[in-house]
């Protein structure tokens, strides 16, 4: 798919790893309801889906009997890191040079695993291991929340996607029947596990057996947790021998309004309205056809990047702009390539998710829609925020600073 399936993915997708977003449903209970037991109609909801599934009731109770949702998880929600924190702290927080270095020993460690898993499936292994240290810090944190407790949580806490959550708690309740993984399951707050964070349906369709021992063991084997992580790209549309993207050096007065995430270009004609690589003078005359969509995540003082079609698969894990561009710049410099060449507007302090949620609102009232008041600053309310900056005679750039956001505010 090209630049405009990036843009779709960008708008279609839920921020949750490797998943596609449920539709809305009813406000959760209370929180006091919440307390010690999962409330009686989600809890019927949720047998009602094991059984669909084929599980076997008395062995779905014996697991979820007496099960207690925990508050911290729907607390986690709301804190994501790669929707709260500057995207610059983001990239910053995960591309170490530590974890550089750990990632670069790996490749080596491992390095026939990696050209077989490579040769099989036409995943860059540089891209592969960037996931695997993006997700769990290559094996060293792949999280030790109680799995099915987790799940359940969010299926009966979380009203904006309970259905999502509930098929996932039941997916989990599947491996754990099977005996494919550990007793009991453990992963992150929302339920991803592994050393690359699957979530459990896409464990159950997309992970494979590379070591052939027998079991598809993301959790201790890391050949197998990456030739799935492989697979899933593939699946996801993964473009063998091509890259995610680059960074770009934009020239003097360009018009910013060209950067709109959804117009797709060739790199011939990229480079015909002045466009260059970061580092060098021209991009490659194989390439001159290729095609993609140019972003500026932090507007005109920021780092541009011209997305290629393979960072679609890279959204597919986790439809956070900063995390997709973590990924690839962690497999940029595995492979040997230096950091940004343009810096980060770093001084900018980030707006809170209410300062977003007002900004969200105001343009939405003047016409622009920039999607649901979410808190999250996404394609939608980029889109929208450029909009409201060309209307009112600024470079539409689609970046919010308190300073714009103060702006429209005073706005009559």
């Amino acid at each position: 798919m090209g630049g405009a399936g990036i843009a779709a993915a960008l708008l279609a997708l839920a921020p949750c790893p490797a998943v596609a977003q449920a539709p809305a449903e009813p406000a959760p209970p209370a929180a006091a309801e919440l307390a010690d037991r999962l409330p009686a109609a989600c809890r019927a909801e949720i047998d009602a889906r094991a059984r669909a599934a084929g599980l076997d009731p008395a062995r779905v109770a014996a697991r979820l009997d007496g099960l207690a949702p925990d508050p911290a998880i729907l607390a986690a929600t709301g804190t994501q890191a790669e929707f709260v924190r500057p995207i610059w702290a983001y990239i910053d927080a995960a591309v170490t040079e530590t974890r550089v270095a750990e990632g670069q020993a790996r490749l080596r460690d491992l390095a026939p695993t990696f050209a077989a898993i490579e040769e099989r499936s036409g995943v860059d292994r540089h891209i592969l291991a960037a996931f695997w240290g993006v997700e769990s810090n290559y094996g060293g944190g792949m999280g030790e929340a109680p799995v099915l407790r987790a799940l359940a949580t969010l299926a009966c806490g979380d009203g904006t996607r309970a259905g999502y959550w509930r098929d996932e708690l039941v997916a989990a309740l599947r491996i754990a029947e099977s005996g494919g993984g550990p007793d009991p399951l453990l992963g992150s707050w929302a339920g991803a596990m592994g050393h690359t964070q699957f979530m459990p349906s896409v464990y159950l369709a997309h992970a494979v057996d590379f070591d052939g021992d027998g079991r598809r063991d993301i959790w201790r084997s890391a050949p197998d947790a990456l030739a799935s992580t492989a697979q899933y790209l593939r699946a996801s549309g993964w473009r063998p021998g091509e890259t995610w993207g680059q960074e770009v050096a934009l020239p003097d007065g360009f018009d910013y309004a060209l950067a709109d995430e959804t117009s797709e270009r060739s790199l011939k004609d990229w480079a015909g309205l002045g466009l260059r690589p970061a580092r060098g003078e021209r991009f490659a005359d194989a390439e001159a056809q290729a095609q993609a969509v140019l972003i500026l995540p932090a507007g005109a003082r920021g780092p541009a990047f011209l997305l290629r079609p393979n960072f679609r698969a890279i959204l597919r894990y986790n439809t956070a702009l900063a995390y997709a561009l973590t990924v690839g710049h962690l497999a940029d410099r595995l492979r040997g390539e230096p950091g940004f060449s343009r810096d980060w507007p770093r001084s900018d302090r980030a707006l809170t998710v209410s300062e977003i949620r007002d900004l969200q609102t105001r343009l939405a009232e003047r016409g622009h829609a920039a999607g649901a008041a979410d808190g999250k600053i996404g394609p939608r309310t980029r889109a929208a925020l450029r909009a409201w900056q060309a209307a009112a005679g600024l470079p539409p750039d689609g970046y919010a600073d308190p300073a714009l956001l103060e702006r429209i505010r005073a706005e009559r």
